[in-house]
């Protein structure tokens, strides 16, 4: 795998990750990490990923690892540097793949490049914050209410908390996942994520409570939407309204569920996101 440093025009940094440079034989997927974590693709999915022909391509989101912080950023904005990171390589169409928050910024990207992404994957993601129809703290675990109401007066009232402690209530299906493959997921999150400073989840809370800047209602590709019923990080309600909003999505909700356990099904979901790749040169740059 080779990482980058990919300047951007705003004189902003984003570190670039590639499992095959170069390739232009793999079908192209973008992953969007969760909160807080790191842009690296996902070590548990990758031989599953060879056998399919995919190549993951990544960043870290701004503020976290070797990206500049960008206070203020939304879905739509770091749609864009998804897109300033797929100029750069030469990617024509690809798909998106997101977890947690990564999911949300995985269907920002397809509402914002429109028919340049040809798919979409979202683990747990969380919906957009006031819509009708969504009590959008329901059922949430109570480190999560906190900090997200905090967030929602903005960064300052955020990083105020950035040093309190957050109980994820992990439910025992999540606690028996981190013994397997996915114990990977723990040893690029806390720490290691926060290398350029606390920025990362602190701009990650407050961009759920913005207006995304774009309109995911708008999506054309065909969406995949996975949620554990006994979600309480990212209840399940957030992925039946966007279930229900998104004109092309599908919803597999696994009742037995939750939040970190619903990645015991990313792999399957790999070969969805395989099925409904047009090809690496679909859509060519120029």
């Amino acid at each position: 795998m080779r990482e980058t440093d990919l300047r951007l025009p705003d004189g902003r940094a984003l570190h670039v990750y590639d499992t095959h440079p170069g390739d232009d034989h793999r079908v192209p997927v973008v992953w969007h990490h969760g909160t807080p974590n790191l842009g690296t693709p996902p070590a548990p999915l990758l031989e599953a990923s060879d056998w399919l022909g995919l190549r993951w391509v990544s960043f870290d989101r701004p503020g976290y690892g070797g990206s500049t912080v960008a206070p203020g950023r939304t879905m739509g904005s770091v749609a864009r540097d998804a897109e300033d990171v797929a100029d750069a390589l030469g990617l024509g169409r690809f798909s998106v793949m997101g977890y947690s928050g990564g999911g949300s910024y995985a269907l920002g990207c397809a509402a914002t490049l429109g028919d340049r992404v040809q798919a979409v994957v979202s683990l747990a993601g969380i919906a957009p914050y006031g819509v009708p129809g969504l009590d959008w703290f329901g059922g949430m675990i109570r480190s999560g209410v906190t900090n997200l109401q905090a967030a929602r007066t903005g960064r300052v009232a955020r990083a105020a908390l950035a040093d309190e402690d957050y109980d994820p209530e992990f439910a025992p299906v999540d606690l028996a996942l981190f013994d397997g493959p996915w114990g990977w997921l723990g040893q690029i999150a806390g720490p290691v994520a926060l290398t350029a400073g606390p920025y990362g989840p602190i701009d990650d809370d407050v961009s759920y409570l913005l207006p995304w800047g774009c309109d995911p209602a708008g999506i054309t590709a065909p969406v995949l939407l996975l949620h554990g019923g006994i979600d309480r990080i990212i209840p399940p309600t957030h992925g039946d309204w966007l279930a229900e909003h998104l004109p092309c999505a599908e919803l597999n909700r696994y009742d037995a569920d939750s939040h970190i356990s619903i990645l015991g099904h990313a792999e399957s979901a790999l070969d969805w996101l395989r099925d409904h790749a047009d090809g690496p040169t679909a859509y060519p740059l120029g």
